[in-house]
């Protein structure tokens, strides 16, 4: 009895050596990720702050590409770097808590929340 149960453990561990090999022979790279750009990424407080949100949302996005992050990093980033108003808008608003929200989703929910509305002098 435990001859056989030896046997068919031996067989479980000699296919999974063959299963790592081929993979190993595939040449599948590893891929990555810097997730120590997050501290490049400026905190957003509102529309008045230094940082617009496109600055903030362009250094999400660049980050991204360079660290190699998922499109769902990006989210998670972007509510962890939230600060004051924002962040409690984030955490009250119910579009982006249904079920997945995306990256994109994100993207355009702010931007008709704050609304940056110059004056006739500013555009002079």
């Amino acid at each position: 009895m435990a001859e056989a149960r030896l046997q068919a453990e031996l067989r479980e561990s000699n296919f999974e050596i063959e299963r790592l090999r081929e993979r190993m022979s595939l040449g599948a790279p590893t891929i990555y990720k810097d997730l120590s750009l997050i501290t490049l990424i400026p905190k957003w407080s509102s529309p008045f702050s230094t940082v617009t949100l496109e600055v903030f949302y362009d250094s999400i996005e660049v980050s991204a590409r360079i660290g190699r992050w998922q499109d769902s990093y990006n989210m998670e980033i972007a509510i962890f770097k939230l600060t004051d108003l924002p962040e409690v808008f984030y955490k009250w608003c119910q579009e982006l808590h249904k079920d997945d929200p995306t990256w994109q989703e994100l993207k355009n929910v702010f931007p008709k929340r704050y609304k940056v509305v110059h004056t006739y002098p500013y555009h002079l």
